[in-house]
């Protein structure tokens, strides 16, 4: 009697073991398994195109507000627009409210009848242009300036708006559901160092113009909204091949 337990006990401790045996090389599996997905991922050249766009207008986006909100209470001393806090806290507000309903409203039925990549160069383009606009807004004063910087501030938050919108939702489509998080952990992860150099060099580019008002080339804000342009235009370019490809689907 004796002798049955024992050998019951020991039968049921040999089960624990291989039980716990079974689950762990389970948790291996699991584990190499992740990791082989994760390098796959990398390997995505279409995932990795978009998280680097979606980087490089993030980017230019942040360094955008930072020189903004600057420029536009700087003195016209320094080819400022020399607004109030008040009325730059009004543009945004505005230009806020704008984009909510453009996200809502207009967007959606732009990317089901026009897709993704066409909407989004084309905001890129019209950013550019948008831009290239801003330094001869200090030669306006009064309800003109300030109806026009509206207007302006208003369709560049739009066309960023489209671009980050069509970066997310190409960084989602190019992988299955399960695989989601690992991408915009990633997307998220770069994003955040390239925002977080945005405003820094932003503000140094803002105080160098400041300094070359009179420039060789070209003045110290035209040269500002240039600096500002090339990062868009090396984002428009990585749209093109070979840089950039996506799927039949979402063009």
């Amino acid at each position: 009697m004796y002798h049955d337990d024992k050998m019951e006990a020991i039968d049921k401790i040999g089960a624990q073991v291989t039980d716990l045996n079974i689950e762990d090389g389970k948790a291996k599996q699991c584990g190499s398994g992740r990791m082989a997905s994760t390098k796959s991922l990398l390997k995505n050249r279409q995932l990795m195109s978009a998280i680097t766009l979606y980087c490089v207008f993030s980017l230019h986006d942040t360094a955008y507000l930072e020189i903004f909100s600057l420029w536009a209470v700087s003195s016209r001393k320094y080819r400022g627009l020399s607004l109030t806090s008040q009325d730059v806290g009004a543009v945004l507000a505005i230009s806020g409210f704008g984009v909510l309903v453009y996200q809502l409203v207009i967007y959606p039925l732009l990317a089901k009848y026009a897709g993704l990549i066409k909407p989004f160069r084309s905001a890129a383009v019209l950013s550019i242009l948008l831009l290239t606009t801003y330094p001869f807004m200090g030669r306006l004063y009064g309800v003109e300036l300030k109806v026009l910087i509206n207007i302006a501030s208003l369709l560049k938050n739009m066309f960023a708006a489209t671009i980050t919108v069509a970066c997310n939702i190409l960084q989602n489509t190019e992988v299955i559901q399960e695989q989601r998080g690992v991408p915009n952990g990633i997307s998220m992860t770069l994003m955040s160092i390239f925002k977080a150099v945005a405003p820094a060099a932003g503000g140094i580019l803002f105080s160098w113009a400041q300094k070359n008002i009179t420039g060789l080339f070209l003045p110290g804000d035209h040269i500002l909204f240039f600096m500002l342009n090339m990062v868009s235009v090396i984002g428009l370019s990585l749209t093109f091949k070979p840089f950039f490809s996506m799927t039949s689907v979402m063009k």
